[in-house]
């Protein structure tokens, strides 16, 4: 039986999918359960409604919601839940990412959403996992131990 999801990812479109797959590959490595759906806040706005709303109640911690464009995923998210979200802005072909990162670090007052670099779907997922450590030990560990193998190489 698999580990309850302790992470969400969200993603505007499958094709994020590729530039995410670090950020699956990262939670894997440091052994972070996580689920992972697919939903716009443009096109599916009643799915991403109902998966963010209960995201909580399901045992999530911490979403990460990756988009492009007008990145609006992420602050969408962000107000249907009390859980923190990081924010990963996708790279476009109109502007090369700018445009979704600054839609999203330009969150109104009251809606936070943390942003990593443009595709930084790798440093999503480890910030998932410092966030999950500030109250979970284990995870704390995995983070120690990765930050020390970092300084080896």
């Amino acid at each position: 039986m698999a580990e309850k999801p302790l992470v969400g990812i969200i993603m505007g479109s499958k094709s994020d999918m590729p530039a995410m797959e670090a950020c699956t590959a990262e939670l894997e490595e440091l052994g972070v359960p996580y689920e992972l759906v697919i939903a716009s806040a443009h096109r599916a706005p009643d799915k991403v409604h109902e998966w963010a709303s209960t995201a909580a109640g399901r045992g999530l911690k911490v979403i990460i919601a990756a988009a492009g464009k007008a990145a609006h995923l992420g602050g969408v998210v962000a107000a249907y839940t009390p859980l923190p979200i990081v924010g990963v802005p996708m790279r476009t072909s109109d502007l090369g990412g700018m445009d979704s990162l600054l839609s999203m670090v330009q969150m109104p007052s009251g809606v936070p959403v943390a942003c990593v670099a443009i595709g930084g779907a790798k440093n999503a997922a480890i910030y998932a996992t410092q966030i999950l450590g500030a109250a979970m030990p284990e995870y704390r560990d995995k983070i120690v131990q990765l930050k020390a193998e970092m300084a080896q190489a």
